[in-house]
């Protein structure tokens, strides 16, 4: 089975292009599968496969599926999208001469921008039109009143008292600004994100992301993904932060604010009026390979 590797600031993924059929045998959408593809000692190793599949709607390019490397279907991912756009702008004939493609994900079609490196077919980094982020419990999901929002919401967890913000930029997020930075931020994040991820808050658990404020245009974020864990990037949970800064108050909708991730830093900007997100980040191909994916199940 031929599959690529890319990965957007470190967040990495298995992209295998489905849209001809599942080839016989074992499937890299079959969790079990996925899981070992993903392995970083006896497989691939990735944070995730993404298949690419037909449209599912009018007018829209492809399909992406996320499913993580525990195994489980996130309903996006952000980096992923962005190696997903790369891949697709540089590898199929019909679609490499555009600036622009419309992917059908578990959030809805999502429009990309497409920045190529000096005229070449070489994508450089994409823009996504995150959509409209869901602040309602009922959207997130996330437990209580369905139509309230929560913003800096108290829960105590591992001895700290958190002020947690809750968004769905695609998929559920619980943001905490916090006063640690770099290694001690990451530690945190090692020590509490598991609990919070499984939080009877959040029934479909959650994404956690702990963000030091530097400045109103400048977030150090380190995120604990669920399904995944520590990630070196998380699009939709730099989004999702980016928007909980501007609920709070701490930075300001319309402009641009630089994220910065354990891989490098992406650009958010969130609507004045809430209405949408765009996120600009690169996007890097790393190899292909013709992998025996029998051989590795029978290892």
């Amino acid at each position: 089975m031929q599959i690529s590797k890319y990965h957007g600031l470190g967040n990495d993924f298995v992209v295998v292009d489905l849209r001809g059929g599942e080839p016989a045998g074992p499937s890299l959408q079959d969790p079990a599968i996925a899981r070992l593809v993903c392995d970083r000692h006896f497989g691939v190793g990735a944070d995730g496969v993404l298949a690419v599949l037909p449209p599912r709607s009018a007018g829209a390019d492809a399909t992406m599926r996320v499913i993580n490397s525990d195994g489980s279907e996130a309903e996006m991912c952000g980096n992923g999208l962005r190696c997903f756009v790369k891949y697709l702008a540089e590898r199929d004939p019909a679609l490499s001469g555009r600036d622009a493609l419309t992917i059908d994900t578990g959030f809805g079609p999502l429009t990309c921008d497409i920045r190529r490196a000096g005229g070449s077919r070489v994508v450089e980094s994409v823009s996504v039109e995150m959509g409209r982020p869901r602040l309602t419990r009922r959207e997130i999901p996330m437990a209580g009143p369905p139509d309230e929002g929560c913003v800096a919401a108290p829960l105590a967890v591992g001895g700290r008292q958190l002020a947690v913000t809750a968004v769905s930029t695609g998929n559920p997020h619980a943001v905490s600004f916090v006063d640690e930075t770099g290694p001690a931020l990451m530690a945190l994040a090692r020590a509490i994100g598991p609990t919070i991820e499984t939080h009877d808050w959040f029934p479909k658990k959650a994404n956690v992301e702990f963000a030091h404020l530097h400045a109103p245009d400048r977030i150090e974020l380190v995120v604990w993904e669920r399904g995944c864990g520590i990630t070196l990037a998380c699009g939709t949970g730099a989004c999702a932060t980016a928007v909980a800064a501007c609920l709070r108050g701490l930075s300001s909708a319309g402009s641009d604010l630089a994220v910065t991730l354990p891989g490098g830093t992406l650009s958010i900007r969130v609507a004045q009026d809430l209405s949408g997100v765009r996120m600009t980040g690169p996007a890097r191909h790393v190899f292909d390979c013709d992998l025996d994916v029998a051989a590795l199940v029978a290892v």
